[in-house]
């Protein structure tokens, strides 16, 4: 698996990598990660899979981890 470059973000870490003829778009916040697969065919090139990655792209992302966190937090209480 090839590091093929990060996004700055305040919130999240992203990492953009090659791997298996996919990219893959990989954020973390704290515990959590989401890793989105983009098949190498369905984008031209690296610059191309870094355009993928919008403003709405990362709010999505971000509002997905609050569900995470919830879920497991939920998950958790029953304990």
């Amino acid at each position: 698996m090839r590091v093929i470059g990060e996004i700055q973000h305040p919130e999240c870490k992203i990492t953009l990598f090659h791997w298996n003829n996919r990219y893959l778009i990989k954020l973390e916040q704290g515990l959590l990660e989401q890793t989105y697969k983009v098949q190498e065919y369905d984008v031209a090139t690296e610059d191309e899979i870094r355009r993928l990655i919008t403003a709405e792209f990362i709010a999505a992302s971000l509002r997905q981890f609050d569900a995470m966190r919830q879920t497991l937090h939920n998950a958790l209480h029953t304990f």
